[in-house]
This record gives structure tokens, C-alpha cells and sequence, in this order.
């Protein structure tokens, strides 16, 4: 009989490009499967090891195949470090025991929808931050089989700017962008404006607006979320609907409770957690749940790289009041050669499940060590 107990551990960091860095966590067993989870939090390795310093012994000394869920749910995060960290274990836990089973991770949880609509996010490919550079970006994600796009344009506004009230005048090249974009893709595409919570609300108003007569379907995170701004954002998300746009957010958000006070009070049509920062698969489970039951939707975060889409799309098989999921599209051609390419073409805005078992993934040793942005961190 095989044993199954975990036996060793390894965090890597890949360096991307001069903005991004993937980060990736492995656990072993004693009969030498491998499970991989990704905990990737650009800007912040530093705080991803030393939660990892912490984590990651226990998880070794914890965890078990027999309860996979069982690590995350006894070590609920209360920063978003620590959720990186917590959801990696998770999502290698889960694929563990899928490999086990010898099924993939979506049979593991049941599959409602064989096919996963995914967004094109455009935003990190478009070095080139002009009207032109980002057409030319959208016209590459329609090539590669895309329907819907997200762009994040708004390089000009800040909380600072629209507090002096030049908000509306700086948010201009975003638009010119949008259109661009709209152009590019025609009339009927989904396109998606995300904020990056620049926007205050009178700014943000006069946003809603301009971007309902661009066709845009969802107006993302215009607000900083805190609860002191959920009335601003129901009053925003009234103002959207009016106007046939919807609006998103809490891509950042810590588990579910974090969430509740946004849905409850009815701040966003679309919530967006993100498999890295939510607290694992039963969290975002639960997410999804309670998401349903309020009447809201989900379109899981998720511009990252390729084990948490991997981890992404086969849980989104299996998520109720499921809308899309996001899909950072060519930021880097590392994101196919870190496992040997073996996600499927996009058709018709759709991703096939990786086949096999677990993610249906796992990360090439040699991509790995050659992109290597640190040395890897082990722990037995």
C-alpha cells in the first residue's frame, strides 16, 4: 500500500516580468506524488515567506489526504499574506488527493458545466499604454479564441486627483482607451472597465455614464471597499444598473466574512474572489453558496498564473451562481512553458478542463529553476 503522508515541502518564486512574480508551493509525499498550489502576491515575497515560515511546518506535521480541506479550515487567514500561503497548501492538498482518487479535481467536487466561459484581461500584455496599444491587444485575444475583455486604463486618476476635482478631466485617456478597445472588439463583446479603486463617487458617477455609452458590460472595484463606502457603492451599482452596466468587485477580499456586509447591503451585482486570496477551495465554495443564495454572481480573480488557473478552472466547473472567469492572456510565454503548454485552445470565449489527474497540471523542473527569481525554500 502506497504512503500517502506528506514528506517534504518547497515554495519557488518565477520572475516574470519586471512587474509580476509568480509564486508556487509543492508538497510531496512519501511515495512521491506531487501536489502544487500557487500562492502569487506581486510586490510582496518577503511577507509570502515568512508566512510560509509559519505555515508550512504545520501543514507538514497537520494536514492529511484523508481531510484535505481540513488544513484550511482549521487555519483561517486574517491577512492576505497568510491566505496565499493557506490557499497554495489547499490547492496541493486537494490536487493530492484527486491524484489519489486518480480523477481530476473538478470530478472530485462534481461538474456542473464541462466548458468554462472565460475574460481576456488585456491589461499587463499592454506595454504599450496607448488607445492604439491596447486595440492592438484586444485584436490578440480575439485571434486566440476570446469574447470578452477586461482592460484597467485609468493610469492618469488617483483618490488624490479626484479629491482636488480633476478626476473627470485625468479619467479622459482611459476612456479614449475603452473606446479603442470597443472599436477593436464591436458592438456586442463583453468588455469589462476595471478601476483599481481610483475613483471616489462623484468621479466615479460621471464614469458610469461615460462608459454606458461605450457598451461596457461591468464597471470593476471603482471605490476603495471599505464599509464605510458601501452605501456610496449601492448608490453607484443603482446608478449602473440604470444606465444596463453591473458592477464588480472584492478581488481582494479574505474569506467570505470579509464579503458579507458588501453583498447583504447590495453594493455589487458581481463579486470576484480570488482562489489565492479567499482561503482556499472551501472558502471559496462557501463563497460561491452564499453568493447564490443573496442573489449575486461570482467570476472568480484570477490574473495569475498557471496553476491557480489550472486550480481556477476546475473548481469553477463545480461553483453555483457562476458567471466567467478570468484569464490573464499573454503577459508572458512563460505562462505555457512552466507546464509544458497543456491547456487547450480558447473557443469561442470557452476553456476546456485540463485533462488528468488533480489540476491536470505541474510545473516543468527545469522552466522553473532557469526563471527562478530566489532560491526555493524547502522544508522536510
Amino acid at each position: 500500500m502506497s504512503d500517502t503522508s506528506l514528506s517534504s515541502a518547497s515554495l519557488h518564486f518565477v520572475r516574470v516580468t519586471h512587474k509580476t512574480c509568480w509564486a508556487f508551493l509543492r508538497l510531496r509525499t512519501a511515495d512521491g506524488r506531487v501536489g502544487e498550489g500557487e500562492a502569487t502576491l506581486t510586490g510582496r515575497q518577503d511577507g509570502l515567506v515568512a508566512a510560509a515560515e509559519r505555515l508550512v511546518p504545520l501543514a507538514l506535521s497537520q494536514a492529511s489526504l484523508q481531510r484535505p480541506g481540513a488544513f484550511a479550515e482549521s487555519h483561517p487567514p486574517d491577512n492576505i499574506q497568510k491566505a496565499a500561503v493557506v490557499s497554495a497548501i489547499d490547492q496541493a492538498l486537494w490536487s493530492l488527493r484527486a491524484q489519489v482518487d486518480g480523477r481530476s479535481l473538478a470530478r472530485t467536487f462534481g461538474v456542473q458545466r464541462e466548458q468554462i466561459p472565460v475574460y481576456a484581461n488585456i491589461n499587463r500584455r499592454t506595454e504599450d499604454r496607448s488607445p492604439a496599444g491596447f486595440a492592438a491587444s484586444a485584436q490578440a485575444a480575439i485571434a486566440a479564441g476570446h469574447v470578452a475583455f477586461k482592460v484597467a486604463p485609468f493610469d492618469e486618476v488617483s483618490a488624490e486627483i479626484c479629491a482636488q476635482g480633476d478626476g473627470v478631466q485625468a479619467m479622459q485617456a482611459g476612456l479614449a482607451r475603452v473606446a479603442a478597445v470597443r472599436d477593436a472588439v464591436g458592438p456586442h463583446a463583453r468588455l469589462m472597465v476595471d478601476c483599481h479603486w481610483r475613483f471616489d463617487e462623484a468621479t466615479a458617477r460621471a464614469l458610469n455614464e461615460a462608459a454606458a455609452r461605450l457598451g461596457v458590460h461591468w464597471i470593476e472595484t471603482p471605490l476603495p471597499e471599505s464599509e464605510v463606502n458601501i452605501p456610496a457603492l449601492v448608490r453607484l451599482r443603482r446608478q449602473g444598473n440604470a444606465l444596463g452596466m453591473r458592477q464588480a468587485g472584492l478581488e481582494t477580499s479574505v474569506g467570505w466574512q470579509t464579503m458579507r456586509p458588501f453583498c447583504e447591503a447590495g453594493a455589487y451585482d458581481v463579486v470576484m474572489p480570488d482562489m489565492k486570496y479567499i482561503g482556499g477551495i472551501h472558502e471559496m465554495q462557501c463563497t460561491a453558496a452564499e453568493c447564490e443564495a443573496l442573489g449575486v454572481q461570482v467570476s472568480p480573480h484570477n490574473p495569475s498564473g498557471p496553476i491557480c488557473h489550472a486550480a481556477s478552472l476546475q473548481v469553477s466547473a463545480s461553483l453555483g451562481a457562476f458567471d466567467m472567469l478570468e484569464r490573464q492572456f499573454d503577459e508572458s510565454p512563460l505562462f505555457d512553458k512552466l507546464v509544458d503548454a497543456p491547456f487547450a485552445e480558447i473557443s469561442d470565449g470557452r476553456a476546456a478542463l485540463p485533462g488528468g489527474p488533480g489540476l491536470g497540471v505541474e510545473l516543468d523542473d527545469a522552466v522553473l529553476r532557469r526563471h527562478a527569481d530566489r532560491p526555493s525554500r524547502e522544508w522536510r
